[in-house]
């Protein structure tokens, strides 16, 4: 039986080429955070190399769909709600700031109270929606904790600005899932990790009239035009 000989001292890496792969490593993490993730995500460009491979363009649309849907959902609940006007947000003037933003989805709505009724059995539902050109409209279901609803939506007449968000686990409050920009048709699976609501945002940027069908199948409550 032969048992592999051990490394030599001599052949084992000395304290400076260790630390001078952990310094590689940590600025390679660092080139691609600046350059790929953070203008992807957050729109967040400081090199110029996101602008050139149209990363950045993505983070845009990320924002930009977001503050629709934060903006229509406090627009639509301002009538009916007997509460405070909220300030508007002033321009982000930090990247953090315009991080935090971009992250995380708040609005008046989410701190409001949505009554829908709770799923008792697993159920399954078609809604027919029709967006004028310029329009846009959300809907949501009720969702407990370790509840999934497949879905699947597709758009005819043109394509539409979504977005995908919902109860996050964190505090609550709500966030952005998914979102997509010039999209035709979507599918996939809601697993809610805490009790809430889940729903879509839809934008019909186009000129003409749209009409989505939206399929969803499982254990939610109703679903609801909430915009």
């Amino acid at each position: 039986m032969y048992n592999t000989d051990l490394p030599t001292r001599a052949e084992l890496p000395s304290s400076a080429q260790l630390l001078r792969s952990t310094g590689i490593a940590f600025i390679s993490a660092v080139f691609i955070l600046v350059t790929i993730v953070l203008p992807a995500e957050y729109a967040i460009d400081p090199t110029g190399i996101g602008r050139t491979l149209r990363l950045t363009e993505m983070g845009e649309i990320k924002g930009q769909l977001a503050a629709e849907a934060a903006k229509d959902r406090e627009s639509s609940t301002a009538p009916a709600q007997a509460v405070p006007a909220q300030p508007s947000p002033d321009k982000r003037s930090s990247v953090f700031d315009q991080f935090f933003a971009n992250l995380v989805i708040s609005s008046a709505s989410a701190q409001q109270p949505i009554v829908l009724a709770q799923a008792t059995k697993p159920r399954s539902d078609e809604t027919v929606i029709t967006l004028k050109p310029t329009e846009g409209v959300e809907y949501k279901l009720t969702v407990k904790a370790g509840a999934k609803v497949n879905f699947s939506w597709v758009a005819t007449g043109g394509v539409v600005n979504y977005d995908l968000h919902g109860t996050a686990p964190e505090g609550g409050k709500e966030k952005s899932f998914k979102q997509g920009r010039g999209v035709a048709k979507d599918e996939g699976v809601i697993a809610a990790e805490v009790d809430g609501v889940q729903g879509w945002f839809f934008r019909n940027r186009g000129s003409s009239e749209i009409t989505i069908i939206l399929k969803t199948n499982g254990a939610y409550g109703e679903i609801k035009r909430m915009v």
